[in-house]
């Protein structure tokens, strides 16, 4: 059939003005207008407000409880009523620990002090600024004066505890040494008191974040040889937030466990120092030679020990209840005011905090400023907005945590989503959350521009994921931890995400007198292009959700990857079990003890026990019918119902999320609720998907494996029938 060029013209425009005016949640007509919207608030944005606000922010250092620190929220909150927002503060009594005597000393073989101080760098003033620096240390690492022999674990992670376990060489007794990164760092001293260790020290590896790296501050953006990262070694994977207030809000009359009692508290002493600190400790140790991975930059020999250094730990703190101050600026909606769309961002810092956090904290401002205007312009939200300013995040999640557990009722009745960020620079986009939301998001990253290359932050993502081996599709990673999306996510069960960008801002001022807004501007985002960036993409998932016809989940998406994570833990049993099968099989030959060097002293591996063949069709079964289902659900032509089945629709989809979330929680720790992701056990921020699940086979339970796949069948059932009764109502 042919047909004339002008009625194909007609075509093409006809379809291509469709799929432009197509966006998940809206009708035809609303989506038009919302992608009007949508341009007059870009259109808002303005890099200098960003500019001017970090330099005001990070001014001084601006840890939980300073006088600078109240002076911001107090500022913030002003801000936000100046847009047109009802603004508060509400602070709430935690336990914060100032170190009050620090000391580190080699004894033995030879002496060694160590300086526990960061020099001032030329160029920055702000690193000059003296006693007004908060001293580097480990919050939330219990006081301590011990002795004993040093022992270097590498990144003091499981896998290096298993290299030691080869070795022959026990931490128990001895004073461990690890590398930074690797893992979160509350994981180093955590497994070293497992093992028995008495002492903990954390230092930075100029391989790493220093000169290994490149030109170290002030040349270049690394980590010079006196900077320290701090930063709260808090056994957030237990439960974070006020370590006397476990699940209930810190309120002023709250009732408080001992401080002997909070689990949370780290069960050694635990200090963090610089690789010039470092390296006369390392240098001072004997035993084997670290195998070549453990290896750093330093200009030494790494060798594990124990001894012949011995090293005098001794820490002191002043335990006291301090305030967090959280802003909480809210703009009503207009159609739907009891159904919140929050936003959030800490404001709190180590020390200046113009990275980690004022950088994502200023762009959540000039965000919320340009909606402030569209407000004013009579262009309101049609649900509710929430912008929060979180306050001691750095510490352990704690103002967040508080505000969600003493609100969690309302917030559970009330939240559509939970949209996080936290520091922000150069780069692509990164998006973590919830799996539900990943359409939406990335129909988002398609409208945005990267202020470098001029195509979407979406293409530029994909290019750089095709490059290193990855898909092309915009994808979100599974939430862990880290950050103030935590409890809404986790232990409230509320859709969430977070977001910034990054990948070509690296440097090591990460937590140290380094963080500052000359750092800031001179290596992670100059222009504040990307603060810019940043506020157009989060500020448009926000008000998509705002006002969404229906609100936009996307099930598909998440069938798709939960089948896969589902599909990688019974991979993984299975290579476990050829594994075992096989090392079984080599020491029936004799062929470890055969093939190793007769004179090291390497520990003969022991028989491994059998991984049984694991059930795992509950599972298999429940999403395949949570596959039906969706299906169900895609072919309602949800823009033609009348709106009365669209509001109880939406009412439905707000509470889809909680039902992937168990009320008995995780084995050994019920806070956190979620059953398809948590913080790993022994990762921290690092995320395990389908948890129970999961680390009971990482950890070869058995009994707990099969226990968890029930439990987390139940869990997929549940949100089946949610889904299944989604449908039935709109039929």
């Amino acid at each position: 059939m042919k047909y004339s060029f002008t009625l194909l013209l007609l075509i093409f425009v006809f379809a291509f003005g469709n799929a432009q005016n197509s966006i998940l949640g809206f009708s035809e007509k609303s989506a038009a207008e919302q992608q009007k919207l949508e341009k007059s608030f870009e259109e808002k944005l303005d890099a200098t407000n960003i500019d001017n606000w970090m330099q005001k922010m990070a001014a001084e250092p601006h840890w939980v409880g300073t006088k600078f620190g109240e002076e911001n929220a107090k500022w913030i909150r002003d801000q936000f009523k100046s847009w047109g927002y009802d603004a508060k503060i509400e602070t709430y009594q935690i336990l914060f620990p100032y170190p009050i005597e620090r000391e580190l000393e080699l004894i033995g073989p030879t002496t060694y002090k160590a300086k526990l101080t960061a020099v001032p760098v030329e160029g920055d003033s702000f690193t000059s600024q003296g006693d007004a620096l908060l001293p580097s240390y480990n919050a939330f690492s219990k006081d301590g004066d011990v002795e004993g022999e040093l022992v270097f674990v590498n990144y003091g992670i499981p896998k290096d505890y298993e290299e030691l376990e080869k070795l022959g060489i026990s931490v128990k007794g001895k004073i461990v040494i690890a590398k930074y990164q690797g893992s979160w760092r509350g994981i180093k001293p955590k497994l070293a008191a497992e093992n028995g260790a008495i002492g903990c020290i954390i230092y930075s590896d100029p391989q790493d974040d220093g000169y290994g790296q490149g030109d170290v501050y002030p040349e270049g953006a690394f980590k010079n040889k006196t900077g320290v990262q701090r930063g709260s070694v808090m056994d957030m994977p237990t439960y974070p937030g006020d370590v006397l207030t476990p699940g209930y809000g810190a309120t002023k009359d709250a009732k408080r466990l001992d401080r002997e009692e909070a689990p949370t508290i780290t069960k050694i002493p635990v200090l963090p120092i610089s690789y010039e600190d470092a390296q006369p400790l390392l240098a001072a140790l004997d035993g084997p030679v670290a195998p070549e991975s453990w290896r750093g930059g330093l200009p030494i020999t790494y060798h594990i020990g124990p001894g012949p250094a011995k090293v005098h730990l001794k820490l002191k703190f002043d335990w006291k209840l301090v305030p967090a101050h959280n802003v909480i600026a809210t703009m009503k909606g207009t159609e739907f005011p009891d159904q919140w769309v929050m936003r959030g961002n800490h404001h709190d810092a180590w020390v200046h905090g113009a990275n980690d956090p004022i950088s994502g904290m200023v762009a959540l401002m000039e965000e919320a400023r340009a909606v402030g205007e569209l407000a004013k312009k009579g262009q309101k939200p049609k649900r509710t907005l929430v912008y929060c300013a979180w306050d001691a995040e750095e510490p352990g999640l704690i103002g967040s945590t508080e505000w969600v557990e003493d609100h969690k009722k309302e917030l559970q009745e009330k939240v559509v989503a939970y949209i996080n960020t936290d520091g922000n620079g150069r780069g692509f986009l990164g998006v973590g959350g919830s799996h539900s939301l990943q359409a939406m998001v990335s129909e988002v990253a398609g409208d945005v521009t990267d202020p470098q290359t001029n195509v979407s932050v979406k293409e530029r993502r994909i290019a750089r994921d095709l490059v290193n081996g990855g898909g092309d599709s915009f994808e979100l990673y599974a939430l862990g931890s880290g950050s103030d999306y935590t409890p809404f996510i986790q232990h409230a069960g509320i859709a969430s995400l977070n977001l910034g960008f990054g990948g070509e801002n690296s440097g090591g001022e990460y937590h140290t007198i380094y963080d500052t807004y000359p750092h800031y501007k001179r290596f992670k985002d100059p222009e504040f292009a990307y603060g810019v960036a940043l506020a157009n993409t989060a500020g448009r998932i926000t008000l998509r959700l705002a006002n969404a016809d229906i609100i936009p989940l996307d099930f598909d998406q998440w069938y798709k990857t939960v089948s896969g994570y589902l599909d990688e833990i019974m991979e993984e049993t299975s290579k476990m079990r050829s594994s075992v099968e096989k090392h079984n099989k080599l020491m029936d030959r004799n062929a470890f003890e055969l093939a190793s060097d007769p004179r090291e002293n390497i520990k003969k591996p022991e028989r491994e026990e059998p991984v049984p063949y694991l059930d795992f069709s509950p599972l298999q079964n429940v999403l395949s019918d949570l596959k039906t289902t969706i299906e169900q659900y895609d072919m309602i032509r949800l823009n033609e119902l009348p709106e009365a089945k669209k509001n109880m629709l939406n009412t439905m989809l707000m509470d889809a999320e909680k039902t992937l979330t168990s009320e008995k929680g995780l084995p050994r720790r019920p806070w956190f609720k979620h059953q398809i992701y948590a913080p790993g056990f022994y990762t921290g921020y690092g995320v395990k998907t389908l948890p129970g699940v999961r680390e009971a086979v990482e950890q070869k339970n058995w009994t707990e494996a099969k226990e968890q796949i029930n439990i987390l069948s139940e869990t997929l059932s549940n949100f089946n029938s949610h889904l299944k009764k989604i449908v039935s109502s709109l039929k």
